[in-house]
């Protein structure tokens, strides 16, 4: 078996879509259209980003936006305080400030604009 993505619903999929595009640095693609549905593919997993109406029109209803308060997105970089510096003025939810953790990572925490957590880390060398 193969994770193959992760799929956040939204009900600002524009917003969404330009918030993760800056934070991965990737183009966003819309296989399916642009008005329900975008994918942001980073090495080694895919961001799938579904407005409320599509959940609506194809999934039954099955997920509500920006109601998870249950799951963390991790983002492994080379350098935490360098990504700190350039995202410095666009994101506006930290939760954490860059931080040495005990088993060596280094790591901040923010929310994207559903409230969604997201780690950016990098690995203790």
């Amino acid at each position: 078996m193969k994770l193959a993505s992760i799929r956040l619903v939204t009900d600002d999929l524009p917003a969404l879509t330009a918030f993760y595009s800056v934070l991965t640095g990737t183009e966003p693609m819309a296989p399916f259209g642009p008005d329900d549905y975008a994918e942001l593919h980073t090495e080694g997993s895919i961001i799938a980003l579904v407005s409320s109406a599509g959940i609506e029109r194809y999934n039954n209803t099955a997920a509500t936006a920006a109601a998870n308060r249950s799951a963390i997105l991790e983002f492994e970089v080379d350098d935490v305080d360098d990504e700190r510096a350039r995202l410095d003025g666009y994101i506006t939810d930290w939760v954490q400030e860059p931080t040495t953790q005990p088993w060596g990572n280094r790591s901040m925490l923010f929310r994207d604009p559903d409230g969604t957590l997201i780690n950016v880390y990098s690995a203790s060398r």
